[in-house]
């Protein structure tokens, strides 16, 4: 049954169906993976634990695992849901909402860590680690279960993506392949980047250390980030510099990486 509460659960089943109708062989798929489930929650359990599972630590745990963090935590739900928007508003190649959760190893990644965060909240460590581990090796994804990540996040391609354990991403950030927001030097405590709300991070751009990048900036691809960034600024270049002004308020929801923005003066 579907579950008629949910906009989004009904829209993705519709889409399920028509894809069935286009693409019957694919009708088992689709059936096991979207069309068995009553929920987006339950769907997702079942689709991220056929990722994860291993022959030491079966789908059917993985899965336990993510039920208990969705149903403890329903805030993980709300932000999956906004995280499943992006993808759909944001990439061109996302023709349905049903795509990131089957196909997007971004979105896949990103889940995962939200349900790793919760473990790590509830300081149950060993558990946490294990599926950041197993999110590096099934998606080339590293991203810390103590990360803290906001939500209408959409990461693209994602692999190389490295998100350190002190780092802090805002609502409705943008980022590519390659990117890394990690630490500089051996410092403990708080050493990695805090991005804020609608910045978009181009493909292998590095922010480092303990610095803050603000609201609605612009990252240059490959640029190389070292000291904090002041809101509604594109910077690029190794070391990163100021370029320009971005021309949208929150560069990350068009995902234009040209650099010819309104220049600075």
């Amino acid at each position: 049954m579907i579950d008629r509460k949910d906009p989004l659960w009904e829209q993705i089943c519709a889409e399920a169906d028509q894809a069935v109708a286009q693409e019957p062989v694919m009708a088992d798929f689709f059936a096991a993976a979207i069309l068995s489930h009553n929920s987006l929650e339950e769907a997702l359990c079942f689709n991220l634990s056929q990722q994860m599972g291993s022959s030491v630590v079966s789908a059917q745990i993985v899965s336990d695992v993510i039920a208990e963090a969705l149903q403890q935590d329903a805030s993980i739900g709300e932000r999956t849901r906004r995280d499943i928007n992006a993808c759909f508003d944001r990439d061109p190649a996302c023709e349905t909402h049903f795509m990131p959760i089957l196909y997007f190893k971004g979105f896949q990644a990103l889940q995962l860590q939200r349900v790793a965060h919760w473990l790590w909240s509830q300081q149950r460590n060993v558990l946490a680690l294990f599926f950041q581990s197993q999110i590096s090796e099934v998606f080339a994804v590293d991203i810390h279960p103590g990360a803290k990540l906001g939500s209408g996040i959409m990461i693209d391609h994602a692999t190389g993506l490295v998100i350190g354990e002190t780092a802090v991403v805002g609502d409705n950030v943008s980022i590519l392949h390659s990117v890394t927001l990690g630490g500089s030097g051996c410092v403990t405590g708080s050493r990695h980047p805090t991005i804020g709300d609608g910045v978009l991070i181009s493909a292998g751009a590095k922010i480092l250390g303990n610095i803050s990048v603000g609201d609605g900036v612009k990252i240059g691809a490959g640029s190389l980030v070292l000291e904090s960034v002041p809101e509604h600024v594109t910077v690029a270049g190794v070391p990163a510099k100021i370029v320009g002004t971005p021309r949208e308020a929150q560069p990350a929801l068009e995902m234009d990486q040209n650099l010819s923005d309104k220049p600075l003066g």
